[in-house]
């Protein structure tokens, strides 16, 4: 720089338009501003340099200029950058400033109101390879809004890969990490809005959580489904490859078909296709009024993995959304109120979403502090009939309903049989009903939906909570619109869940058992590992009628048959889990919702005398900190 210092110099600016806001007579010294420019971020795929200008009419064509309004929209991070009209303050923030010009502020930038981007990315896992991407668009969108970002990640664990190991023990503590890695930055930067994208299932509540917590401004948006892959001409996901394991080992598959599957079922970025916790998580925040309307069902990318149009559209919508926010004064618990809850449950229920929704809406119901209980699932399922044709139990994944007209469609039609809260305020400064005025009815010439009128399956014939002598606060079955009500067999008992597999991979379960897989709990696993690879073992060895499994463990939003999880209290604690024996009789009835052992009181109670908590071997770090504070999954 010293080479070229000429008069040309001098007309650089020395401290801008911080020098107005000091005291006069103020000596100042010359200060010369080094060009810096971050490195552009890596993209998995190619996109646009420019998000392209919403397609919504009343978008205000955010992207097309600068907001230079937006500094009236300066609040609480003056806390961080000082306070323009009150000199002493501005002055005491200098090194606070000093370090933010090295990461590429610029004086006016001092003067904007501070947007946070959480971008839960990690190129290990494809539901969240394209988050940083979706947060570069947004820091830019932020800009020309008139507001200064900044943005992190955080560690995200994914289900689908991590399962049946030890690594999936930290998949379920990963949402409260996430959470309190949100909470932490945006907090600690003082920041006047968030942006928190996610993907992977766990990230989905983890990027809302502290929203709700700490009554923040701002939005979160999903990155979006995958697309589905394709084996011999048939459309699949990354759920037939457990359920082809599964038929593998019952000699049902070639090892070429095997291979096949493996190779096609994930074609791009994005997360699980199917009605699965991803998409339940998804659609029932967009009900709550959390997220912007369609951003649920729109794709991540396209088939030659860019992202899609839509998708981009969405973080513009998302962006847009936080300056009303800003504007109106609207905080998350001006949203996320009862009816808002009761909205996310209902279209849980209607999609046929996944039994994880039960412990992430109670999570986030904690968090925003409304009153909700396990119980209040059955309450508001006994209203809602099954209407979504979606894998894992039906036909169809993500991309058809955005074909067909995305989320809204299916709020619509809700609200207008009398299912959903229309008044309940969203982040787009209105209501539902308001949001979805000009959303068209249902078509008629698809069934990827099918009407109230003659749905699916009739109410409580998806996710029913049962209570019992073997799950007295509570235990969650998916029936995903079989007509199953009752059934009963001999317990075949499992003290964790590679032995069950172990014994289901070797032919030894027989139609009529009940499998019973226990320390598998929050604490007792720890983690709540899902059971996927069991459940669909037992799927694929064709046995999904005639075989049920029960556990203190969850299930992945993309097993279906006969499935119970969430047991509680888990074995680890002393539940009735923890007595049952091997042969004893489980009975499961639906119509009563009830799960029992067929033993007497005093015979569980004097089984759990004599019964000692295994040590769990994990004492330190995070799943031991886990164990020490982790409550009832019936409490989410």
């Amino acid at each position: 720089a010293s080479k070229h210092h000429d008069k040309e110099e001098k007309n650089i600016t020395m401290l801008r338009t911080a020098v107005c806001f000091l005291p006069r007579n103020t000596q100042i010294s010359c200060i010369r501003s080094i060009p810096y420019r971050a490195p552009r971020q890596f993209s998995t795929s190619p996109i646009e340099d420019e998000t392209p200008p919403s397609t919504n009419p009343e978008d205000g064509s955010a992207s097309k200029h600068h907001d230079k309004d937006a500094s009236g929209l300066k609040g609480k991070s003056m806390q961080l950058t000082g306070n323009p009209m009150d000199p002493q303050h501005w002055m005491k923030r200098q090194a606070a400033r000093s370090q933010l010009r090295a990461v590429d502020w610029k004086d006016e930038d001092f003067v904007k109101p501070l947007i946070t981007v959480a971008a839960i990315w990690s190129n290990a896992l494809p539901c969240n390879t394209h988050i940083r991407v979706l947060g570069d668009l947004a820091e830019k969108e932020i800009g020309r809004k008139g507001g200064k970002s900044f943005s992190f990640g955080t560690p995200v664990v994914s289900d689908g890969i991590t399962m049946g190991i030890e690594g999936m023990k930290y998949s379920l503590p990963s949402r409260d990490l996430i959470a309190d890695g949100i909470e932490l930055m945006h907090e600690a930067y003082a920041s006047d809005g968030i942006v928190s994208l996610s993907g992977c299932d766990k990230s989905i509540p983890g990027a809302l959580m502290p929203l709700a917590r700490n009554n923040n401004i701002g939005v979160t948006l999903y990155g979006g489904s995958i697309l589905m892959g394709k084996y011999k001409d048939k459309a699949i996901s990354i759920a037939d490859n457990y359920a082809a394991v599964g038929a593998y080992s019952a000699g049902k598959m070639t090892k070429d078909d095997l291979v096949a599957i493996e190779c096609g079922a994930c074609p791009t970025a994005g997360a699980c296709p199917g009605m699965f916790t991803a998409n339940t998580m998804a659609t029932a925040i967009e009900a709550m009024g959390m997220s912007v309307p369609y951003s649920s069902s729109h794709v991540a990318v396209t088939p030659d993995n860019h992202i899609s149009p839509k998708k981009q559209e969405d973080v513009v919508n998302s962006v847009k959304a936080v300056f009303t926010m800003l504007k109106k004064g609207i905080r998350a618990r001006d949203i996320m109120t009862r009816h808002a809850f009761e909205n996310a449950i209902t279209m849980m229920m209607a999609l046929g979403g996944s039994t994880n929704g039960v412990l992430h809406l109670l999570a986030l119901a904690h968090e925003a502090g409304v009153p909700m209980t396990i119980s209040d699932f059955n309450t508001i399922g006994e209203k809602v009939p099954l209407i979504g044709n979606f894998k894992p139990f039906g036909e169809y994944a993500m991309q058809d309903l955005e074909k067909i007209g995305g989320t809204p469609l299916v709020m619509k039609h809700l609200l207008e049989h009398g299912l959903l809260h229309g008044d309940a305020m969203t982040c787009t400064g209105k209501t539902i009903a308001e949001n979805l005025k000009d959303v068209p009815s249902l078509p008629k010439d698809q069934n990827v939906i099918y009407p109230i009128t003659k749905p699916l399956s009739p109410p409580m014939h998806h996710i029913v909570v049962l209570e019992g002598n073997l799950a007295p606060t509570g235990a969650v079955m998916k029936i995903s619109g079989h007509e199953l009500r009752k059934f009963k067999g001999p317990a075949r008992v499992f003290d964790g869940e590679e032995k069950a597999l172990d014994s289901i991979l070797g032919g030894k379960i027989k139609k009529g058992d009940v499998v019973v897989i226990r320390y598998e709990g929050p604490k007792g696993g720890p983690g709540m590992r899902e059971m996927l690879y069991p459940s669909n073992a037992i799927v694929g060895a064709g046995l999904g009628s005639d075989v049920a499994l029960v556990t203190d463990g969850r299930f992945s939003g993309a097993t279906h048959g006969i499935m119970i999880g969430h047991v509680t209290p888990e074995a680890q604690e002393g539940g009735p889990l923890a007595a049952v024996a091997e042969g004893d009789l489980v009975s499961i009835d639906l119509d009563a919702r009830k799960l029992d052992v067929e033993i007497s009181a005093e015979e569980i109670a004097s089984r759990l005398q004599k019964w000692k908590a295994p040590p769990s071997q994990y004492t330190r770090g995070v799943l031991g900190k886990y164990v020490a504070h982790v409550k009832s999954a019936s409490l989410g």
